[in-house]
């Protein structure tokens, strides 16, 4: 029977890991919607979890940009497609490409931030002081940082979808050869409203997939500098596990036929 109560006993901690973290979430979203708001705070969370993340997800996307315009090219060519690069490319990149390494990019870069500076503040007791003065932590502490992903991670992905077309555009003409205006013109004709909207839906869930983990793990760390290096690590990894899981939902709900 060991086997066995093995496996109920790690079910049992699975269940128990999910629920402690939907009431998480649960209370979270509660203080978001409901005053007080701090847009100071906001506004500061906006700052580091976006502008400064534009330089990582830029890069990130131009040169994606380029190698989907020469793996596709060195593909196509031997069925004599090359003039589906094009759409190849922008599909890829509004629909999925931009969205998910724009989110893991800045799940490695903001989670991990979330997760540590909460974490530090949560074994040095700051915390606890906070709530020593009648100042809620979630209204303080986790409510911005999720207002502020939720929003800003769409702003990000569609600047990153324009420069991950971009560099596909760049390598196409000025490499593989194609007319400026003709490649113009099927990436026009073929991309549609929708490709984009689903790309920005993805964006804004997986800012909160970002945020949430990065909140939940650093808010519950323990155990001191080790506790904190673990809220750290579990962060980026369960927040880039959500957002690949929440990219097949999503896509799903959307293209689903």
């Amino acid at each position: 029977m060991n086997p066995l109560a093995l496996i109920g006993r790690a079910f049992l901690a699975f269940l128990s890991a999910t629920g402690r973290l939907v009431i998480f979430a649960a209370r979270s979203v509660t203080h978001c919607v409901l005053p007080p708001w701090y847009p100071r705070l906001v506004l500061r969370q906006i700052m580091e979890i976006g502008y400064f993340s534009l330089p990582v997800v830029g890069l990130t996307a131009v040169f994606t940009g380029m190698v989907l315009a020469l793996q596709s090219y060195t593909g196509f060519s031997r069925f004599e497609a090359e003039s589906a690069i094009p759409a190849i490319v922008v599909l890829s990149v509004t629909r999925e490409l931009g969205p998910v390494l724009a989110g893991l990019m800045v799940a490695g870069r903001v989670g991990a931030a979330i997760a540590a500076e909460l974490g530090t503040m949560r074994v040095t007791e700051q915390i606890d002081a906070l709530t020593t003065l009648s100042t809620n932590p979630f209204k303080y502490l986790v409510a911005p940082r999720l207002i502020a992903a939720t929003l800003t991670l769409p702003i990000l992905v569609l600047i990153a979808d324009i420069i991950g077309v971009m560099g596909g555009y760049v390598i196409s003409i000025n490499k593989l050869g194609f007319n400026p205006t003709v490649y113009l013109s099927n990436t026009f004709d073929i991309l549609e409203f929708m490709d984009v909207v689903s790309g920005l839906v993805k964006a804004a869930v997986f800012g909160f997939l970002i945020a949430l983990m990065g909140c939940y793990h650093g808010y519950n760390s323990r155990r001191g500098a080790q506790g904190v290096g673990q809220a750290t690590t579990y962060a980026v990894v369960s927040g880039s596990i959500l957002i690949l899981t929440f990219n097949y939902i999503v896509t799903e709900i959307f293209f689903a036929q």
